[in-house]
């Protein structure tokens, strides 16, 4: 090579290697998981894509308008100026007082870099947004509550948070990224039963105890020693729908919707359809919401020519729309029952006036026991109702928050969550798991009614007080 040839070459090998040099100092940002991330097969953009979705206070994860105090807040928590973080932090609440992710990071900003015990809660930021928020408010609250009381035996509790998108595959690489940070003790997550399941291989393990708040799937239940639930299973939910159909409605035959490619729908509509038959009824019919030539009128007159008395709505929330089509063109003339997922305003938005009396069976309600502390404190901290979803959460917090004041350790939270004598008291009562890492206790049958608590027209209800 001749040397008018070789300086070109110079001046390109050197600039490659200040790209990779600035490449590098890129990826090595004040984020505790991108070093952890390190020994992973992924590509440097997957690995950046992980510690990106991953945050104690750093980054802000939420979408939709963000006040500048809080996005001044969040700079100064990834500069490690804590104080004008806090100052920060609590100017953005008093903009937006029901934003969990803010409360979240003001406490972690508080702990700054003293000792502290680590959690993660891994939610669907950016694709459940609403439900993810609802998440964040429980273990906000229970953070909230144990920090200001001193900590766990003088030690504050830090919140991590994951937006794992209810993606199978991504919830896989957040798993192993809290599991290969061994500041993390035990994980809130995650959303829906599928995910659940996805994540669930990785903490097992990995050794990492993760609390579902929201997953119901009878698959779950003895998965795994690591993975517990607060929420009670679709087997429980499905004997109450079915045992109020059969010997209240005093009806026999049924007709349910579902969606084939959701464990959360396969399951709640197989005890459903188990459950009907024990109680002497009969499900009828079937129709698949997630096909494409899904039609909402021809599956009703299908049903009502075979003698349908009663709608199940097993659908989960991809297929929700769907169910809601079945709603409007129902009109009332046939009882609708209901699974957890269509507990959310938008079946109140949508459904209306045909919505009314519909039956939904759900963990908790925050009118089933008025005299419990955590609903009115709930309403102080955030400035309005929550709903089942918060309050599980919450209560899978304060299992965790009860298992490290035992042992705060990975294998001294696994081993007191399990252990036969283990209870703490959260927002719906005793908190104590089954063998099957269930949580044992029963779910409340709520219905429609007209009303203005939801601000919407229509509200969900205990049944009992009808």
């Amino acid at each position: 090579m001749s040397q008018k040839n070789e300086i070109p070459v110079l001046i390109l090998t050197l600039l490659i290697a200040l790209g990779l040099l600035g490449g590098g100092a890129w990826l090595l940002k004040d984020n505790i998981f991108s070093q952890k991330e390190a020994t992973t097969t992924e590509s440097p953009s997957d690995r950046q894509s992980i510690s990106q979705r991953i945050s104690f206070g750093e980054q802000i994860l939420t979408t939709g308008t963000t006040s500048p105090a809080k996005r001044e807040g969040v700079k100064a928590f990834a500069d490690g100026s804590y104080d004008k973080a806090i100052a920060n932090l609590q100017a953005a609440l008093k903009i937006k007082k029901n934003d969990p992710e803010t409360l979240i990071f003001l406490n972690n900003a508080r702990i700054g870099s003293a000792k502290s015990y680590s959690i993660a809660a891994s939610v669907p930021l950016t694709t459940e947004s609403n439900s993810a928020l609802e998440i964040l408010r429980g273990i906000a609250q229970a953070q909230n509550e144990i920090n200001a009381a001193g900590g766990i035996k003088g030690v504050p509790l830090k919140v991590a948070i994951a937006n794992d998108e209810n993606n199978p595959e991504i919830v896989q690489q957040i798993a192993k990224a809290l599991v290969k940070n061994q500041q993390v003790l035990g994980v809130v997550g995650s959303y829906s039963s599928d995910v659940t399941l996805a994540a669930a291989k990785v903490y097992t393990e990995g050794k990492l105890v993760a609390i579902s708040p929201t997953s119901t799937s009878v698959k779950i239940s003895k998965f795994s020693p690591y993975i517990l639930r607060t929420v009670p299973s679709d087997f429980m939910a499905a004997r109450a729908l079915a045992n109020y159909m059969v010997n209240k409605l005093q009806k026999q035959k049924a007709a349910v919707f579902f969606n084939s490619q959701s464990n959360y729908s396969l399951s709640l509509k197989s005890e459903f359809i188990s459950s009907v038959s024990l109680q002497g009824g009969q499900v009828l019919t079937e129709f698949d919401l997630s096909q494409a030539n899904f039609s909402a009128d021809k599956s009703i007159k299908k049903a009502r020519q075979q003698g349908v008395e009663v709608l199940m709505l097993a659908t989960n929330t991809s297929t929700l729309d769907k169910a809601l089509q079945v709603v409007r063109v129902n009109e009332k003339q046939l009882p609708l029952l209901g699974g957890d997922s269509v507990y959310t305003p938008k079946t109140l938005e949508i459904g209306r006036e045909q919505a009314l009396g519909m039956v939904v069976a759900i963990p908790w309600h925050i009118n089933t026991n008025p005299s419990s502390e955590f609903p009115t404190e709930s309403r102080q901290l955030w400035g309005g109702d929550v709903n089942w979803r918060t309050a599980m959460a919450y209560d899978a917090t304060k299992a965790l928050i009860a298992a490290l004041k035992s042992n705060p350790t990975r294998m001294g939270v696994q081993q007191a969550l399990t252990s036969g004598g283990f209870s703490a008291t959260g927002a719906s009562g005793t908190i104590r798991f089954l063998p099957s890492g269930d949580r044992n206790a029963p779910v409340q049958l709520v219905t429609i009614v007209s009303g203005n608590r939801s601000r919407i027209g229509y509200d969900f209800e205990p049944l009992k007080s009808r």
